[in-house]
């Protein structure tokens, strides 16, 4: 039996939840697989403690580009959860990615222009689940 039709429902679960949820619950699904400490660099933060606030619903994001930009890595993130480890994934989101051109991910996702880098970086995600394995 393949496994190849489960992937498209469990990226579009994933597309969902990140669009769906309220922020303050896709911060906490993303700091699950990628830690605290990538979730505040992503947010362009440096402490965890934000992290943490933004969960609360204390405090928010500086701004919504930095909101959408969370979305966006929660819904990758979930992507490669799916078939991965989080410990993995997060080796995956920091590491250099030949096919982004020996960036991190991360490092794209947070300094790139989200237009562009957005789809960069989901594309390398679904390459590297469909050789997963």
């Amino acid at each position: 039996m393949s496994t190849a039709p489960m992937a498209p429902r469990a990226n579009l679960q994933a597309h969902r939840d990140s669009h769906r949820w309220p922020l303050p619950q896709v911060v906490e699904g993303l700091r699950e697989i990628l830690g605290a400490r990538l979730v505040a660099y992503l947010g362009g933060v440096k402490e965890t403690r934000a992290v943490r606030q933004w969960i609360e619903g204390t405090r928010e994001p500086g701004s919504e580009v930095v909101k959408q930009r969370l979305r966006d890595a929660y819904y990758i993130a979930a992507l490669l959860a799916e078939r991965e480890a989080p410990g993995v994934v997060q080796a995956w989101f920091t590491g250099m990615n030949p096919q982004l051109g020996d960036r991190a991910p991360a490092r794209l996702l947070r300094e790139g222009d989200p237009e562009q880098t957005v789809a960069e970086v989901t594309a390398a995600a679904r390459a590297f689940v469909a050789t997963a394995g």
